[in-house]
């Protein structure tokens, strides 16, 4: 199974937004694709729709020891498969962090468990900044997607993104550096301040530009649904802007099988079955 890690220097920038529409436009290019939450936020499960009352999560337990992550599944009516993190607090992220610098293997290897099926793509939303979860998943990455807005700041950290110093640093920098690729988020065309921004990250960045999302109400709006952008807003320039970068994406990945072996127990509540 391919990992796509998505991480960003900063938080605020649309990353967790970017992984649930990404995730959904993979699934559509044939893909059968696994989002994982790793960010404490506990918020890319809203985009597929699950209610708020459900307390499933995967993340959350793992300081406890954890359980077998499969218990934690949802299944979309697109057949994606999504892993919550699941709610926590500050004593909970704190136990979480002593617990992975103690036994980085309590995420490892379910990690690798899920990437042992190798016609699943595997999409990690993680948290902004450095983290633990960033450390343990990007030496195992096939592509780490660097998310930036088009403000600014973006120019400001373009170093950090170039040299691979927020994935690590040292040798370990400069060898994930090789796998990144930047996406810019919010780009306003009819502001100059945006263009400009937008311009001078992708003139600095090259090749490693993965692509652009135009700033638009429909990608809002579309959170405030609970429902993923081509489903809202399927005409919409930032729907053309996602179907674009997925199928980049996609051409990095494994050819989809045309029939492929349940990976997972058949029997998984459905999103939007919860009370």
């Amino acid at each position: 199974m391919p990992l796509i890690c998505f991480a960003s220097p900063k938080g605020g920038v649309g990353k967790t937004t970017l992984t649930a529409n990404l995730a959904d436009a993979l699934q559509r290019l044939g893909h059968r694709v696994l989002a994982l939450d790793l960010d404490p936020q506990n918020a890319l499960r809203l985009h597929f729709g699950v209610p708020l009352s459900d307390r499933a999560g995967f993340v959350a337990g793992l300081a406890q020891g954890g359980g077998d992550w499969r218990a934690a599944l949802r299944r979309a009516p697109s057949g994606l498969l999504l892993l919550p993190h699941g709610p926590t607090d500050l004593r909970g992220a704190l136990d979480l962090a002593i617990a992975l610098d103690r036994e980085p293997d309590l995420l490892g290897r379910p990690v690798r468990e899920m990437l042992s099926d190798p016609d699943l793509v595997l999409l990690a939303d993680l948290p902004p900044g450095p983290s633990q979860p960033l450390a343990l998943l990007a030496p195992m990455a096939t592509m780490v997607v660097g998310v930036l807005q088009a403000e600014a700041i973006s120019a400001a950290l373009v170093p950090e993104i170039e040299s691979g110093r927020f994935l690590g640093s040292g040798t370990m920098a400069a060898l994930l550096a090789g796998r990144l690729r930047v996406v810019l988020n919010g780009v306003d065309l009819s502001s100059r301040l945006s263009r400009a921004s937008a311009e001078a990250v992708a003139r600095h960045l090259g090749y490693r530009m993965l692509g652009a999302i135009s700033r638009e109400e429909a990608v809002a709006e579309s959170l405030a649904c609970q429902r993923l952008v081509l489903d809202h807003a399927p005409a919409s320039r930032a729907a053309s802007d996602l179907r674009e970068i997925a199928r980049l994406i996609s051409l990095a990945l494994p050819p989809p099988l045309a029939t492929a072996p349940p990976a997972v127990p058949a029997a998984l509540p459905a999103l939007g079955s919860q009370a």
